[in-house]
């Protein structure tokens, strides 16, 4: 059996969380609305009308949330700071008491002897700046640079680890293509435009963090998966090198300096030329300290002419008869191992760090007892899989959970439970669950 000593001293040990799925105080405290705010409010957008007025109503149990994360064992703290909390219209008048929020949950953090992790962007766009044109107008980038060096300025002396943004591919398909989450915009147009807004949002904001943080360790995250082609055919091939263009590539080679990618791809090669003059290239460039990778499942493609564009269809775990979680998502350590190999594979990446895992079930409260030993089963496979991974030299610095309480899971709303701690909504009651007690003996030893 594996042991968290297994992966080394230095190796750090946290959970992940976002403001706009655990804070709450949604609507009060001088913080603007988010698109996720606005988003919620459309009727069928959110699974049984959910909204994120309370959720884990963060914003006023922050101490006993972190005293959690200590009791469990864990180092690491990993939470976002809301953009419209800070900054309501998303630019101009500054919040005084979002400013102080913040610095109570990172004194409360340091006291507590946990280690902060800021995320700058995990998806909670103002919605002022969303009826600009959000993240399909230019003008978007001074916006979030100017909140990106408020918030240096405002803590850089306290927090010296940094995430710049959260899944950017994700947010972009879901709410800029596919109009499933917020702001729910669709179409080619303003999926690429928001993808090129984000990616240069990605480098500004580790250069200012560079320039105003000293010491900073300065990281991005990026939600990927394995791809895998149904079958051997040609046509299923080329789909999947498609999707792994998309889905894997589109944000990492650019802030590597290799410009956007374009997998023999007609429609990515006419997007890269278009962005591909040296002002351009050079923007989107920059040196983090490290790369954080998001993992959840890998995906299965097989060819589809009647799939715009893409040209590709997901072939679900549930229909292959694989295992996979409440999400329908397919269980595969295996293929956690193969993704971490791939963006190891980049050269100038000094390290990476699992910045979320896990998995979502269908969790009850018995006896003030949840037994959840689906999510301990996986937990154990992913992390063995990540030590395979760290044991052949790859230089991986740490793993952070998804997440600490069940919480707003996006279009999902409370149905999805991937929390190590079980969340009342009505009561806010918090009930560790087996899986957080299984995380607190296994990082004792």
């Amino acid at each position: 059996m594996i042991k968290a000593s297994d992966f080394g001293n230095d190796f750090v040990w946290g959970v992940a969380t976002a403001a706009a799925q655990i804070e709450g105080a949604a609507e009060g405290y001088g913080k603007g609305l988010s698109i996720w705010d606005t988003f919620s409010k459309r009727q069928g957008k959110i699974k049984k009308g959910h909204l994120l007025t309370t959720t884990c109503d963060f914003y006023h149990s922050y101490k006993a949330d972190i005293a959690l994360v200590k009791s469990l064992g864990f180092t690491v703290f990993r939470f976002s700071i809301s953009w419209p909390r800070i900054l309501p219209n998303g630019k101009g008048r500054i919040n005084k008491e979002g400013i102080l929020f913040y610095h109570q949950v990172i004194d409360e953090c340091l006291l507590q002897d946990i280690v902060p992790y800021v995320t700058l962007y995990h998806w909670d766009l103002p919605h002022a700046l969303e009826e600009e044109g959000g993240w399909t107008a230019f003008s978007v980038n001074n916006s979030f640079n100017h909140f990106v060096s408020i918030c240096a300025k405002e803590y850089g002396d306290k927090v010296k680890n940094w995430i710049v943004l959260n899944e950017p591919f994700g947010f972009t398909s879901l709410g800029y293509m596919l109009g499933v989450h917020a702001p729910g915009k669709t179409g080619l147009t303003n999926f690429f435009s928001a993808v090129h807004h984000t990616a240069i949002a990605q480098a500004d904001g580790g250069r200012i963090l560079r320039a105003e943080v000293k010491d900073a360790n300065i990281g991005t995250s990026f939600s990927c998966s394995e791809i895998i082609p149904h079958t051997q055919s040609e046509a299923d091939l080329l789909a999947a090198k498609r999707v792994d263009c998309l889905m894997n590539r589109l944000f990492i080679e650019p802030a590597l300096g290799m410009g956007y990618p374009t997998a023999d791809w007609e429609v990515m090669e006419r997007f890269s030329i278009q962005h591909s003059t040296w002002r351009h290239t050079e923007r989107l460039t920059f040196d983090f300290d490290f790369i954080g990778i998001q993992n959840y499942f890998p995906l299965t493609i097989k060819y589809n002419a009647f799939i715009p564009v893409v040209q590709a269809w997901e072939v679900k775990a549930k229909s292959r008869k694989r295992p996979h979680t409440a999400m329908g998502w397919e269980i595969n350590p295996g293929s956690f191992y193969n993704i971490i190999r791939q963006f190891a594979a980049y050269p100038n990446i000094p390290q990476l760090m699992i910045t979320e895992n896990g998995a979502a079930y269908h969790d009850k409260v018995i006896n003030n007892q949840v037994h959840d030993q689906e999510r301990i089963t996986y937990f154990q496979q992913y992390l063995a899989a990540l030590l395979k991974a760290k044991r052949e030299g790859l230089n991986i610095t740490g793993y952070m959970a998804w997440t600490l309480m069940d919480n707003f899971e996006w279009a999902e709303g409370f149905n999805a439970r991937f929390g190590l701690v079980y969340t009342d909504f009505k009561t806010q009651q918090r009930t560790v669950k087996d899986s957080g007690l299984w995380f607190r003996d296994f990082l004792n030893h």
